[in-house]
Parts: structure tokens; sequence; C-alpha cells
């Protein structure tokens, strides 16, 4: 029996992409960088997977991703580099301004508290994760919120999962499933913790073979099946 979730934010409970392509945009037009395309925002966001894809593995720092994501995407386009940090500084800010829930996720997280345990789990910054909690609203439905800048060590890191559980007391690991839609994150985060993992699945994705998944959702709503 399921009594403590843990909730990816970015892409599960938050429509990212949408907060992503606001933030860019309307930086764009405080930098006076002139038009973003829709081509432009794909590639961005393909770079973007990338670098964070990159952390998971430990093979760069999060200032590097931060940095080093804006350096390349305004290099392929031609543009000062050099103000990919100012300009990061501000888009960890701009982030927060744009809230677009997944499949109406705040009324089905206010429907889930007390029922189950509840905590977010998310490799974002604490700059940018702060203000889009505050904003939706979904911090104040959690129970607790887990942000691996701060606890210094990322998803998938088992060592991350164990910060978790030490904070929050967990006495049955059967009892806790992560939910979230990155294979290399949140799936293979929870396999590394030995939890139940539930991939958040909206585009009928094909499942990889290296990935173990006890529970596949296309609509957040199936949340409820899974805890009858």
């Amino acid at each position: 029996m399921i009594k403590t979730i843990l909730w990816d934010v970015d892409g599960t409970l938050l429509d990212f992409l949408a907060a992503e392509r606001a933030a860019i945009r309307t930086l764009f037009s405080v930098f006076d960088l002139g038009e973003c395309t829709d081509e432009m925002l794909a590639r961005y966001s393909a770079i973007n997977v990338v670098f964070w894809q990159r952390l998971e593995r430990n093979e760069i720092t999060r200032a590097e991703v931060l940095r080093g994501r804006f350096e390349q995407f305004f290099s392929e386009y031609g543009l000062d580099a050099s103000i990919a940090e100012q300009f990061n500084e501000r888009y960890q800010l701009t982030l927060g301004d744009t809230i677009v829930y997944r499949d109406d996720s705040l009324n089905i997280l206010k429907a889930l508290k007390g029922k189950v345990r509840q905590y977010v789990v998310s490799n974002g910054t604490i700059v940018a994760q702060t203000k889009k909690l505050k904003n939706s609203k979904i911090g104040e439905v959690m129970d607790g919120v887990f942000l691996s800048e701060k606890l210094g060590v990322e998803k998938p890191d088992k060592g991350f999962f164990d910060e978790v559980f030490d904070e929050i007391g967990v006495d049955d690991l059967n009892e806790v499933m992560i939910i979230g839609d990155s294979l290399t994150s949140d799936i293979q985060g929870g396999m590394n913790a030995g939890i139940q993992t539930c991939w958040y699945n909206p585009d009928h994705l094909d499942l990889p073979d290296q990935y173990h998944v006890d529970h596949i959702i296309f609509d957040l709503h199936e949340v409820f099946d899974l805890l009858d």
C-alpha cells in the first residue's frame, strides 16, 4: 500500500515547456536579441535536456549546466554568448511567472492530501522552484520539498533519496512511490532507491528495456486508481 508519493515538478505537475518558452521569449525582448522562433525554442529545449542529463551522470557541474546551455544556444545562432550567465540569472526568476498545470494537478494533489504523504523531489534550481511552487500553490499542499541543489546531490543518485528518507522517515520502501516524466532522472532514481516507480507518459512513448517501471500513467488522474 502506497503511503508516500514523491512528485517530480517540471513536466509532471507543471508544464515546463510552456514556462520555458514564455521565459525565453520574454528575455529575448529584455536583452534585445531579436525574434525567438519556434525552431529556436525547440533547439534550446533539446540542448537543455542534454545538459541536464550530463548533470544526472555527474559529468558536469550545475553551474556548467546553467551557463553552458545558453552559451551553446547563443553560439549556434550567432548571438553574444558572453551574456549567458546574466541571461540565466534572469531566466531562473522568469520561469516561475508562467504556471500551466498538467491534468489539473493542483486539485489532484489537494484531493490526495491527508490520504498519502506528498513531497516534491526536483533537480530544478532553488530560485526557480521556490517561485513556481509559490505561484502555483503546489508548495502549500505538499508535506515537504526536496531540491537537489540544496541537498548537494542530484536525482537519480541514490544519495538524493537517502537524504529524503532520512528526513521524512521511511520504514518500508515498498510504501513509497515516485511519479515523474523523466526516465533518466525520476524512474532511474526510483530504481536506484528501491522504491515503486510510476512513469507519467502523456505522449505514449515506448519504454526502453533498461528501465523497470511498476506503473505507467498517461493522465495524472490515474494515480487515484493506483492507490485504491
